[in-house]
């Protein structure tokens, strides 16, 4: 299409072409794609979204006196999620996703460090946070202070007290971070924290709706989330292990005070007074909707036996990638993210790996030194396929084509 159409189009022709336009989109559904959707098995819950986003599809969250119906399922979440992270009733709000909860994090940040004097903050993260932070303090005139891992791809405790100083106003820790699925170490972060006079935030964006359900199935879960002393915040998403739909994520806190600081208000206008609690001021109703109605239809029931699909998934996997000896599992992950690394030593392209598992139907993203993986509970049903496919891969492979490693929205337009 070029310019702007100067005739209506029936909507027949438009689905029609939406249908051509999405052939070349994500196969989500067949469970051979390990990003961007989380696949939850279940036709039930997937129906009953679908009908809760027709309900809300043209509502709009900007005016709370409008949708008293919206107040309570966002309270009501926001809730439900502070008996799960262990903190207090109202102390967080619904966001639209990871970076935006990372990004009012690091804001409230920011203005409680205004309040000690701070005129010219940073915060020290290790270098496998999420690039969200980067973005925060690009976006709000942060400095951010990047430091190196242990050689167990964790944060160095070390290395980041070496960073703070007394403009510090956030330390971060990941649970666990993207590239490897390892859970930094919160407890020695927190201490620092505390000790340095600063505050803590826990990047659970991937880990906050799992971790709970995983340490209630036994696996070994080190301490992550508001029962250490220090963490001051958390970013967890809803539409990750949460499995609704996007975008909704959470900011929360240890103490119901701390929200005030994402408040904008603003009185000096003809309109009225206009206030926000997000970045956003029109806000979409249907994530809202969407987050109350998948946490009240699966419950902790409903959690824990995804949670064990999607713990058996990833040991069936990782036996498979043991099974390979020119493959390795990189680190010692504590989740159901991974990388998928050559041995070191081996003749293995594992770029040209990841090709041919993409020519059979696969989609692993690429990173620096591997190929990744995030477990949904719907991979369950293709484990046995997917390591005869990765076996086939190590032995047929050719040198890789160059599919750069990269994440989020890369294009053209920049």
């Amino acid at each position: 299409m070029s310019g702007f159409p100067e005739q209506p189009t029936p909507a027949n022709e438009l689905l029609d072409q939406i249908e051509n336009l999405s052939e070349g989109d994500i196969n989500w559904r067949g469970g051979r794609a390990f990003s961007l959707v989380y696949h939850p098995d279940d036709q039930e819950l997937e129906g009953l979204l679908h009908e809760v986003a027709t309900i809300y599809i043209h509502e709009n969250a900007l005016n709370p006196f409008k949708y008293p119906s919206l107040v309570q399922m966002e309270t009501d979440v926001v809730d439900m999620a502070a008996d799960l992270l262990h903190t207090q009733p109202r102390a967080g709000s619904m966001s639209s996703g990871g970076t935006e909860s990372i990004f009012l994090a690091v804001h409230t940040a920011r203005s409680i460090g205004e309040q000690r004097g701070i005129t010219v903050p940073n915060i020290v993260t290790a270098e496998t946070v999420h690039p969200a932070f980067a973005k925060a303090c690009h976006y709000l005139k942060i400095e951010h202070r990047s430091t190196p891992l242990t050689p167990d791809l964790r944060a160095d405790p070390d290395a980041i007290a070496a960073s703070i100083d007394a403009d510090t106003v956030l330390v971060v820790g990941s649970s666990p971070c993207y590239p490897f699925g390892v859970i930094d170490p919160i407890p020695e972060l927190a201490a620092l924290a505390v000790e340095k006079g600063t505050l803590m935030h826990v990047d659970a964006c991937l880990g906050g709706w799992l971790l709970p359900w995983w340490e209630r199935l036994g696996e070994p879960v080190p301490p992550w989330d508001f029962r250490v002393e220090g963490v001051t915040s958390m970013s967890a998403d809803i539409h990750k292990y949460g499995y609704t739909f996007k975008g909704a994520s959470l900011v929360m806190y240890r103490e119901p005070e701390m929200v005030q600081h994402q408040w904008f208000v603003y009185d000096n206008w003809p309109g009225g007074l206009y206030g926000s609690i997000t970045t956003a001021g029109t806000r979409p109703a249907a994530p809202i909707a969407g987050a109350w109605a998948t946490i009240c239809h699966l419950g902790a029931e409903g959690y824990l036996s995804k949670a064990r699909q999607v713990r058996d998934a990833t040991r069936g996997f990782q036996s498979g990638i043991a099974a390979i000896e020119e493959l390795q599992v990189t680190g010692d992950p504590d989740m159901s993210v991974f990388e998928i690394s050559a041995v070191p030593g081996s003749d293995v392209d594992i770029g040209g790996v990841g090709d041919v598992m993409d020519d059979r139907g696969w989609n692993l993203d690429r990173q620096q030194g591997g190929l990744h993986v995030m477990v949904s509970p719907y991979h369950l049903r293709v484990v046995d396929q997917f390591n005869v496919d990765l076996s086939d891969a190590v032995a047929s492979h050719a040198r890789s084509r160059g599919k750069a490693a990269s994440y989020g929205g890369i294009s053209e337009l920049g």
